[in-house]
């Protein structure tokens, strides 16, 4: 991915490891699916907004940090359709079968079991951070994918800075574009719902910590956001760029900080050669991993 495929084999007993724990995973959440409790500790909590909005009037219950409210684009709702005519527990499977496909690929099957552990609480909640820092790692070389981040988040779209500061107007211009086109194409079937959402963004401009968030205000990390991107971009340190979204983030919940591994799968070579250093696993040619680790 843009680089980041390691040079490493994938010792069997850790891939097999790793499979285990994603089929217990989904096997919990299939269990625990069922009654489904607000404000409880079993699956899903997030991703009940994405099933149970309604399709004709999804905001009317939307503010931030409200059960079940639905805060993205209408876009989104609209791709998610043949996937919300599902009934709840078949949703909730699929979509964390999207989410660890979504880690899997942006770790790869070394760093997959120590990467679930950091991630769990996200996957089992449902949000869409995993899909956020995927969207920026494939964004280097598909820009057109920063659209799946400026229709959801939003404010993380500040990342779009790196293409500005490198004068890639190419990739920005690739980037909004695809963008452009989807609200186009989405208002066009929805023009009332896109007045509702930009209705929405404007009453919670402010709310930006809520109880469970991390404390700290958007207007203090915005400034700091844009520090690091444009830093990152000067410097070429792309692994530092899912980290300026994700303080950039409208609201940081906690499973908000797996956006960082976005970074992880910028730097994967390197980290996996720690890794199996550290497992005792060598490469295939024998020698030890940090002798293969790029510089």
């Amino acid at each position: 991915m843009d680089g980041s495929e390691g040079p490493f084999a994938a010792p069997v007993p850790l891939v097999a490891l790793g499979v285990v724990l994603a089929g217990l995973l989904m096997a919990a959440v299939a269990f625990s699916a069922e009654p489904f409790l607000p404000d409880a500790y079993g699956p899903g909590q997030d991703a009940r907004a994405y099933w149970a909005a309604p399709a004709g009037d999804p905001y009317d219950v939307g503010s931030v940090g409200r059960e079940s409210a639905y805060l993205y684009s209408p876009a989104f709702l609209q791709v998610l359709a043949p996937l919300r005519e599902l009934p709840w527990p078949p949703f909730l499977l699929a979509w964390t079968g999207l989410l660890l496909v979504a880690l899997v690929l942006l770790s790869g099957p070394i760093l997959f079991v120590p990467v679930l552990a950091l991630a769990l609480h996200e996957v089992w909640g449902g949000n869409i951070h995993l899909v956020l820092a995927l969207a920026i790692v494939v964004g280097f070389r598909w820009p057109a994918a920063w659209a799946f981040v400026l229709l959801t988040k939003v404010t993380p779209g500040i990342g779009l800075v790196w293409f500005a500061v490198r004068r890639e107007w190419r990739s920005l211009g690739a980037a909004l574009g695809a963008t452009v086109l989807v609200v186009i194409g989405s208002a066009l079937l929805a023009p009332q719902l896109w007045q509702d959402w930009l209705a929405l963004l404007r009453s919670s401009a402010g709310s930006s910590t809520v109880p469970g968030s991390v404390p700290i205000p958007l207007l203090w990390r915005l400034p700091v956001a844009l520090a690091v991107i444009v830093w990152a971009a000067r410097t070429d340190r792309r692994w530092l760029l899912p980290i300026g979204a994700m303080l950039a983030l409208p609201v940081i919940w906690w499973g908000g900080l797996t956006m960082i591994l976005g970074s992880v799968a910028l730097q994967r070579p390197r980290l996996e050669a720690w890794f199996l250093e550290r497992i005792g696993d060598r490469p295939r040619d024998g020698r030890p991993a940090a002798e293969r680790a790029p510089t």
